[in-house]
């Protein structure tokens, strides 16, 4: 009687795995095929993969989600983590775990400088902001829910925001004055008024029933930028709600071994299919890296970004913009909300060296940068190796913030060169290094009329010869 309980038992059990692994499709054999899907499958993913790459880091590793890190220092040369950093905001970051339940997001009134909430999904989608462009100055309570969430709204939430996902980058930039004393202490104090917490906390109920932990997978670069990113894939679409518009993308990927929380070994596939999406991830990957004109164009010695970043409707379909812009600079804003033209040449399409020449940008009163008045813009320096210089006048930008000097007609010079323009000129000069150098224009809430057609700022011209 035992053995005949286990026969079906062990046939039950046939059965499910069965099911389980019917349901992954029949993988192709065809090398071919599969560097095409695979191709495609990489792009599509790689955002996610970055994306992850950086939840692990910041949040799995360390356990910590739902928590705000408020940073509590002006960036300057001694910021050598991330390249072409700013100095022109502080930064309030968190990870927001939705699957148990909603996370009520509470920001102060804000009415002296620009500041946003800005929410990034699985996906890299911006998918919504909060802040002086969108919902004004005053205080503001937003509720942000996952994707199988169908609660009703409490009273006291300004803003519903739903997510595809069940994880969510928040990013709370508040606009800070280096050359303003104590403006820093202003913003560290405005971040201890920053509230998160879970909807049963903002309501007063019991929590929700606690949830098994997540097997987050280890993330592993070699392995992600291998066949191998088929198995994070797989986690990443399992914590999601698909699209309805990129099923038959996912179903089309599943040739290879995709699918939601699908089981992954490369051993399932042929040896040269395994060739062929090693392959064609190599391919991916120097495209991905080399996107030529594609994110932009590059006007007057200036590189004028595109619509690289933004919500599913403006991103849909454009999963080589969005890999190329994850990898360019992940978590980017939307136009709307801050744009970043570089100049890496001056007006004779040369490289910008201030050993060789001083430089000169004139904005006359009809070109200066095309700013909302609930916004500003500043010029930040940067390095060959692309990281903040050191000066005697302890500036790393200068913008509509600054004390600058005006013509009478309301042009505006900015002298970019390593030594002093002299003692009179001083307001308007962005020191540079003693070498080559680059420079980026940042406006954030920029007028209409600078986004279409983009706005180009005049050409770095040289000013003379370094005696």
């Amino acid at each position: 009687m035992a053995s005949k309980k286990l026969l079906i038992l062990c046939v039950l059990f046939i059965t499910f795995l069965s099911t389980v692994y019917s349901s992954q499709h029949d993988l192709t054999t065809d090398p071919y095929e599969a560097s095409l899907v695979a191709k495609d499958a990489y792009i599509f993913a790689y955002p996610m993969l970055e994306n992850y790459r950086t939840m692990y880091v910041e949040a799995v590793d360390s356990g910590v989600f739902n928590t705000f890190n408020h940073v509590k220092t002006i960036f300057g040369p001694q910021s050598r983590t991330v390249v072409r950093p700013n100095n022109d905001t502080i930064y309030s970051t968190a990870w927001l775990d939705l699957r148990a339940e909603p996370i009520v997001i509470s920001l102060p009134a804000v009415s002296d400088r620009y500041f946003s909430l800005q929410l990034v999904d699985m996906y890299t989608h911006n998918f919504a902001y909060a802040g002086s462009r969108t919902t004004g100055t005053g205080a503001v309570t937003v509720m942000v829910a996952g994707p199988y969430w169908d609660g009703e709204i409490p009273s006291g939430i300004d803003n519903a925001f739903y997510s595809e996902g069940n994880y969510v980058y928040c990013v709370v930039r508040a606009a800070v004055n280096s050359e303003r004393p104590g403006d820093l202490q202003t913003i560290l104090q405005m971040q201890q008024k920053y509230s998160l917490q879970p909807l049963s906390t903002y309501c007063g109920e019991p929590e929700p029933s606690p949830l098994e932990a997540e097997d987050f997978p280890l993330f592993d670069q070699t392995v992600a930028d291998s066949v191998g990113f088929i198995g994070y894939f797989n986690f990443l679409l399992g914590q999601l709600k698909i699209h309805p518009s990129e099923e038959a993308l996912i179903e089309r990927y599943s040739e290879i071994g995709v699918g939601p929380d699908f089981v992954f070994n490369p051993a399932d596939l042929t040896e040269p299919v395994n060739e062929a999406i090693e392959s064609a991830i190599a391919q991916a990957r120097q495209e991905i890296y080399h996107p030529g004109t594609a994110m932009g164009s590059i006007t007057n010695g200036w590189s004028l970004p595109g619509r690289i970043f933004g919500n599913r409707e403006r991103m849909q379909g454009n999963y080589f913009i969005r890999a190329t812009a994850a990898h360019m600079g992940l978590y980017g804003n939307d136009l709307e909300e801050a744009y970043y033209p570089s100049s890496f040449f001056d007006s004779d399409g040369e490289p910008l060296d201030a050993s060789k020449y001083n430089y000169m940008i004139t904005f006359s009163q009809d070109q200066l940068p095309p700013v909302d008045e609930r916004g500003f813009w500043s010029i930040t320096m940067y390095d060959a190796d692309q990281f903040m210089v050191e000066n005697p006048l302890d500036r790393y930008s200068i913008g509509d913030r600054s004390e600058l000097v005006y013509g009478d007609d309301g042009s505006l010079v900015i002298y970019l060169q390593h030594k002093s323009p002299g003692e009179s000129k001083e307001s308007n000069w962005l020191p540079a290094p003693d070498g080559k150098f680059t420079t980026t224009l940042r406006i954030y809430i920029p007028l209409p009329e600078g986004l279409d057609p983009l706005y180009c700022p005049p050409a770095v011209r040289k000013a003379g010869a370094v005696e």
